[in-house]
């Protein structure tokens, strides 16, 4: 009885003093069965599908964050990538935006994600339509969130598609200027990216993914941080690793109940857990802020990548053990904008783009919410976006880029979203041109595997 009275407070701590939290349950939808030659009619299919089979997502979400205890911060819908419907309807691609946007609002949720195209390997003509379209679909919608995915470790990198991303992305931004350019701020650029994703805003529901699913997504940094305080200075790095894995056994183990309750409730298939270290701006909700109680005098500094590669393996390890449903991203994440220690590491000089780029190949995404400077031309965003590609690319692993050109502003100054989105340093990127290399197009072929060294 002791025990069980242990386990529960240590679960209230968690939540009340160390920001643990049900970060999104997400429904995906398929989309499939609304394609339609007639791009308003097909607009009509989508509307009433996803009302109708998200009309009570919302309140089951509230209802289960009540009786738990547990704190459920977003609900979330991704749909099938619109691209695909766009293929079959043509017409003008923004409409199937507003439809999403009015849809989401119609529900109450927080984010839809899945204004997206898959283009690792070529564009069809509604692929390129919709990417074009993407800037203007963002400016005019308050909740869609976009991705575009432009390469893959089986197909390469598509450098036509990433040369239209650098100019898609710098457009966006220039859109929104009078916003704080916050339609760059719902921009993903992927390589690799995974079907079951229920963060934003990087989410689409996958082909083969079921008509429908719930997805859970769970963050816990500061239990994490907490855990590893307790251990100790003296603790060693592999006694640290399973400190780690412990506390992420616990945080999966409730993200399971919450998510196979709401699946039992909706009355569809449970899909995954994602248990992501998905940092705030919150005091105490930091992935930097883990890297330094390990032991770092701040993060950026030498010893960065290492504990950071270690924190990620740990996690996956402890949710494994947890929950034989663990997908979508699970690790830890990196956004500047969105994570007080990284924030804090930024504005010192100790984290640079070039750092966390290296940090990226052990993480879970990549460079994420990073605010660069205005007049960093679209070239200079395309060839970011293939650094990162490559590294994801040849290590057969999920990178992606979230950019945003803070435009009219220089390196130094800052950008403030708000909310879960923070605020950030604008970073210095280097001035030496890609221009010759980026105007090539063309593909990066896939890398040969069986030389692996």
């Amino acid at each position: 009885m002791r025990k069980s009275s242990d386990k529960i407070l240590e679960t209230v701590r968690m939540i009340d003093e160390e920001c643990l939290d049900i970060r999104t349950v997400t429904m995906g939808i398929s989309l499939m069965d609304c394609a339609d030659s007639d791009i308003d009619r097909s607009c009509e299919k989508i509307y009433a599908k996803i009302t109708t089979k998200a009309k009570d997502l919302v309140k089951t979400a509230e209802d289960l964050s009540m009786e738990y205890g547990i704190p459920i911060v977003n609900k979330r819908i991704t749909v099938t990538p619109i691209s695909l419907l766009q293929s079959a309807s043509g017409g003008d691609p923004v409409k199937y935006a507003k439809t999403l946007d009015r849809a989401a609002k119609a529900l109450g949720v927080n984010f839809i994600g899945g204004y997206s195209a898959l283009v690792q390997k070529g564009m069809t003509k509604g692929d390129e339509e919709l990417i074009r379209s993407i800037p203007q679909a963002l400016t005019e919608t308050d909740v869609v969130c976009s991705s575009v995915n432009i390469g893959s470790t089986k197909a390469g990198i598509n450098m036509d598609a990433v040369k239209l991303m650098g100019q898609v992305v710098r457009e966006c931004a220039e859109m929104t200027k009078d916003r704080n350019c916050e339609a760059a701020s719902k921009l993903v650029v992927f390589c690799n990216a995974v079907e079951d994703n229920p963060f934003m805003a990087g989410g689409f529901h996958g082909i083969s993914e079921p008509d429908t699913v719930i997805n859970v997504g769970v963050s816990g940094p500061g239990v994490v941080r907490m855990a590893v305080k307790e251990a100790g200075k003296d603790a060693t790095m592999d006694e640290i690793a399973e400190v780690i894995k412990k506390t992420a056994f616990k945080i999966t183990r409730m993200g399971q109940l919450v998510g196979t309750e709401a699946a039992r409730r909706l009355k569809v298939p449970f899909g995954i857990v994602d248990l992501s270290l998905a940092p705030t701006p919150a005091v105490g909700d930091s992935v930097a802020h883990i890297l330094e109680e390990i032991g770092l005098e701040q993060c950026g500094g030498p010893g960065t990548t290492a504990c950071l590669a270690m924190l990620n393996d740990a996690v996956k390890k402890g949710g494994i053990m947890a929950s034989s449903s663990v997908g979508g991203l699970s690790g830890a994440f990196i956004p500047v904008s969105e994570d007080a220690g990284m924030i804090d590491a930024a504005k010192s000089g100790a984290l640079s783009i070039e750092k966390l780029e290296a940090m990226t190949a052990v993480c879970s995404v990549g460079l994420d919410m990073i605010i660069i400077p205005g007049d960093t031309t679209a070239e200079t965003i395309s060839a970011i976006i293939a650094d990162e590609a490559a590294i994801g690319m040849i290590n057969t692993k999920t990178t992606a880029c979230r950019l945003i050109p803070a435009i009219g502003k220089k390196e130094g100054e800052e950008l403030n979203f708000g909310g879960l989105m923070g605020y950030g340093p604008i970073m210095p990127v280097r001035r030496q041109s890609p221009k010759v290399m980026i105007d090539r197009g063309g593909r990066i072929p896939s890398p040969i595997n069986s030389l692996k060294n």
